[in-house]
């Protein structure tokens, strides 16, 4: 066979694959040529550029963001949506975009753990369809819940509970606060079974979900009492701090802050964090983006879902 004669025969095989739809088998049957001999040609096509693919990224979609974010920051994944700038819809969008992403990303029997006080978690569990995504799996309360009893039903317990009944999971609840006011308050809730029992759980979860906090807390947190006071927060800013997940801080290089208020949080350790296969924070913001930058570069979480305006934020800070 020339080479002209082969070219055209790529020529060929390319167009009824790529153009006119057919399988391989099909073009093998109607050129009367072995199987082998089309997928040799189809990948000599796309090497000799005789075949070029072309992907027009529809307006709203940043496929481009998400692959920068995932590249600069090692993720091994990235969602990045148009969002809006008022600060609850925006919230009430990365939710959506995150329920979106557990429902097409869950398997059976998957064990998750979920952080608490964050509104994009409560608007990720509200925008979820309820399904059998998790059948035998388990949802495991990661931070503590109990909050003032004017916001209970926005605790995690609940947050964990109406997680686990909507993907089909059982929910494994930690029972304490996220905040106590001692270190020997702490220890001796530790010695609890039921509390115990969760804790040793962290360390088979296959997914965390988190949100990532910036210094100054959420209406949300504020108002459940499961906060540092403004002293507090502001020797760990004095530390370094610029954020944390699950109240672990972390400063502007994403490394962990040292200081006895840690000792003081009933949940997941920053290395049992960390040591989870898949952890998925949702957050974004203006008010978040140094908080992300650090989350990312000390590598706390592997996918990232926020917004353009965040994204684009994160990665001009992060070239400075």
């Amino acid at each position: 066979m020339s080479r002209e004669d082969e070219v055209r025969l790529m020529a060929k095989v390319a167009r009824m694959y790529y153009v006119q739809g057919l399988r391989q088998r099909g073009i093998t049957d109607r050129l009367q040529i072995h199987q082998s001999t089309v997928s040799r040609l189809l990948k000599r096509a796309r090497e000799s550029n005789l075949v070029r693919f072309s992907v027009t990224t529809p307006p709203g979609i940043y496929s481009e963001l998400e692959d920068q974010l995932t590249a600069e920051f090692s993720l091994k994944d990235s969602v990045v949506i148009d969002g809006s700038v008022e600060e609850e819809t925006l919230v009430r969008e990365l939710g959506s975009a995150a329920a979106y992403y557990l429902e097409t990303t869950l398997r059976p029997g998957t064990r998750i753990g979920i952080s608490s006080w964050s509104r994009s978690l409560f608007s990720m569990v509200d925008a979820l369809h309820p399904g059998d995504y998790c059948n035998g799996g388990k949802v495991v309360q990661i931070l503590g819940g109990i909050g003032n009893t004017g916001v209970q039903q926005e605790a995690a317990t609940y947050l964990a509970q109406r997680l686990a009944a909507s993907i089909g999971a059982r929910a494994v609840l930690l029972q304490s606060p996220a905040v106590v006011t001692t270190a020997e308050a702490r220890r001796v809730l530790f010695r609890e079974p039921a509390v115990r029992e969760v804790v040793e759980s962290f360390e088979q979860l296959d997914i965390a979900l988190v949100g990532i906090g910036s210094m100054e807390p959420s209406r949300l947190l504020a108002s459940s009492g499961n906060v540092f006071s403004s002293a507090e927060r502001a020797e760990l800013s004095r530390l370094g701090a610029v954020g944390d997940i699950c109240f672990r801080h972390f400063d502007a290089s994403g490394v962990p802050i040292k200081s006895p208020l840690s000792h003081r949080v009933i949940g997941i350790e920053a290395a049992a964090l960390r040591a989870v296969e898949r952890v998925i924070g949702i957050a974004g913001g203006k008010k978040k983006v140094q908080a992300i930058l650090g989350a990312l570069r000390g590598q706390w979480i592997d996918v990232l879902i926020t917004d353009r305006r965040t994204a684009e934020a994160v990665l001009a800070s992060a070239a400075l």
